[in-house]
């Protein structure tokens, strides 16, 4: 009987000593933090992977995440600075750097971060956005848009140990009842502006037309001026040339023969021609033998 008690002790013994360990072992992953509160006070912070130890039954611990972690916004309606209403639908990345003080400010808790989030990037979007014209806010949609939104956020979730890594559109386009009379004016506008931008071009391209006809037609003017007088000139330097060579009798003789062999070759075209000479002609001379 006494060894069955004592063995009922050792079991129990065994039982409350495995409870003890299993309550003193406190196991944190890479992705984690382990607040160690003390009758509800946290007393520490391990933030190293690994196996570490705690008083049981005295000391408690809340698992806070430390990688990196997403709040969706729901969407919203924001009004922009010419008075156009747009539907916002945005995300943010957030990450908690300092989980003591996130601790004891938001209670170690993620709903209650995420709420803080919430108003924070609200109220900034809607400032952001409340101070853009439509036009800008679609242009600014490639990244311009978040990069102001996280400016108007600034450094006010450190106060909670949190950090803002960015925050992301997903959606930012029209209200669907007047989306499709707000594209209508956009194109209508679009198409104005490329039809001024055409008339300033056919404007421009006639300009240059003209000014180029202009130039072209002076410069044939010239030309042809030019073509004129040196033709002139030639003329003039034929009739000296010609004048010299009949005022000269050694090469009159000459000058007469070859204007005669000239016409006589102008006279022969086509077939079966017969040229007819006088006696007197230096051609017919020459046949003659005189």
């Amino acid at each position: 009987m006494k060894k069955k008690i004592i063995k009922y002790i050792i079991a129990l013994l065994a039982v409350m000593a495995i409870v003890v360990l299993a309550n003193s072992v406190v196991i944190t992953y890479e992705n984690q933090y382990k607040l160690v509160r003390v009758f509800g006070k946290v007393d520490r912070v391990i933030d190293e992977a690994g196996i570490s130890f705690k008083i049981p039954f005295v000391e408690a611990t809340d698992t806070v995440p430390k990688h990196t972690l997403l709040y969706d916004l729901a969407k919203s309606e924001v009004i922009t600075m010419d008075k156009k209403t747009m539907v916002a639908d945005v995300y943010v990345l957030w990450k908690i750097d300092d989980p003591l003080l996130f601790a004891q400010t938001l209670s170690g808790l993620t709903n209650n971060a995420e709420s803080r989030i919430n108003t924070a990037v609200y109220n900034s979007m809607k400032e952001v956005i409340g101070s853009m014209a439509q036009t800008d806010i679609i242009s600014a949609r490639d990244g311009l848009l978040s990069d102001k939104i996280m400016e108007g956020v600034g450094d006010t979730m450190s106060q909670y140990g949190i950090t803002l890594i960015s925050v992301e559109t997903k959606h930012l386009d029209l209200p669907s009842d007047n989306k499709t009379a707000v594209y209508e004016r956009m194109i209508s506008e679009r198409e104005q502006m490329a039809a001024q931008y055409t008339a300033e071009g056919n404007s421009e391209s006639q300009i240059i037309k003209n000014t180029t006809d202009k130039d072209i037609s002076i410069m044939l003017s010239q030309a042809e001026a030019q073509a004129e007088k040196t033709i002139a000139e030639g003329e003039a330097q034929y009739m000296q040339i010609l004048s010299a060579a009949y005022a000269d009798e050694s090469k009159s003789d000459f000058y007469s023969f070859v204007r005669s062999l000239d016409a006589a070759k102008s006279s022969l075209t086509g077939e079966n021609n017969t040229l007819i000479l006088n006696a007197d002609s230096p051609i017919a001379q020459i046949f003659l033998g005189e």
